[in-house]
């Protein structure tokens, strides 16, 4: 059988590249092409988009929580910042389940936020936001959320005041000196709590498998599923090998974007 023996030709060399085409949806043919894989098996691309598209959305909302916390913090007197601080870390010092398992109870039908909806008259019904995408927002962004503002923090507790009261002594509006003079001195901050935020998510797994749906799981659940459900060893590292290869990419550019802002500055 003229197949047979292709299929042993195509697959007798040291080094298969079958497990990592499979992982970007392409498989090769009797003849060693790379083609696309059967419609039915296309999934992994989907999952790794879903996986950045969740990573992205987790990153902005720790941004825009972040941000204005730690510039809050960073006006405070030393004692009351160490205060606020501490509870900004105390994820830190939780275990993880613990903290998803508070959220299920606070986000559940019956939970706080459903009944305080209610109580106050914005809602009728409860809301769903558990076993979806609005769970796994909410409960990422909350663990993560240390990871900006120490970053965020550090740098504003260093920019000078007196910055933005001579840009406003000079005629400026105070938002134009917020915006023009202030903002500017914290992107080394917000660069390192955007990729650290942005690297912690994408290798998500415990969060999305507990308090997201079917359609919510990231590329970490398939390596665990590979690795101890079918015992897939191969497919689990070619997995883990894509994303690791994305997050050193994006480090990278980082890297690269942060020298050439020190560079021109």
């Amino acid at each position: 059988d003229v197949t047979y023996w292709q299929a042993i030709a195509k697959n007798s060399s040291r080094i298969s590249p079958f497990y990592l085409l499979a992982s970007l949806d392409h498989r090769q043919d009797a003849f060693g092409s790379i083609v696309p894989a059967d419609p039915d098996q296309q999934i992994y691309l989907d999952v790794f988009a879903r996986t950045f598209v969740i990573s992205v959305f987790v990153t902005v909302f720790a941004l825009l929580l972040g941000y204005p916390l730690a510039y809050w913090i960073s006006t405070l007197s030393e004692r009351r910042a160490n205060l606020v601080m501490i509870l900004v870390l105390i994820p830190f010092w939780t275990s993880i389940l613990v903290r998803v398992a508070a959220w299920i109870v606070i986000l559940q039908g019956e939970g706080l936020v459903n009944k305080a909806l209610i109580g106050t008259g914005l809602i009728s019904h409860p809301l769903t936001l558990l076993f979806n995408r609005v769970g796994v927002y909410i409960s990422m962004t909350h663990i993560l959320l240390p990871f900006m503002v120490l970053p965020l923090y550090s740098v504003m507790k260093s920019i000078p005041p007196t910055y933005q009261r001579a840009a406003v002594s000079l005629g400026s509006h105070p938002f134009a000196a917020f915006w023009r003079v202030y903002v500017p001195q914290t992107y080394p901050g917000v660069g390192a709590g955007v990729l650290l935020v942005f690297i912690l998510s994408i290798g998500y797994y415990i969060t999305p498998a507990l308090l997201g749906g079917p359609g919510d799981q990231m590329v970490s659940y398939y390596v665990a599923y590979f690795t101890n459900v079918s015992i897939n060893w191969g497919m689990a590292c070619a997995l883990g090998a894509l994303l690791l290869a994305a997050t050193t990419v994006l480090y990278f550019i980082y890297g690269r974007l942060t020298r050439t802002q020190l560079s021109l500055g």
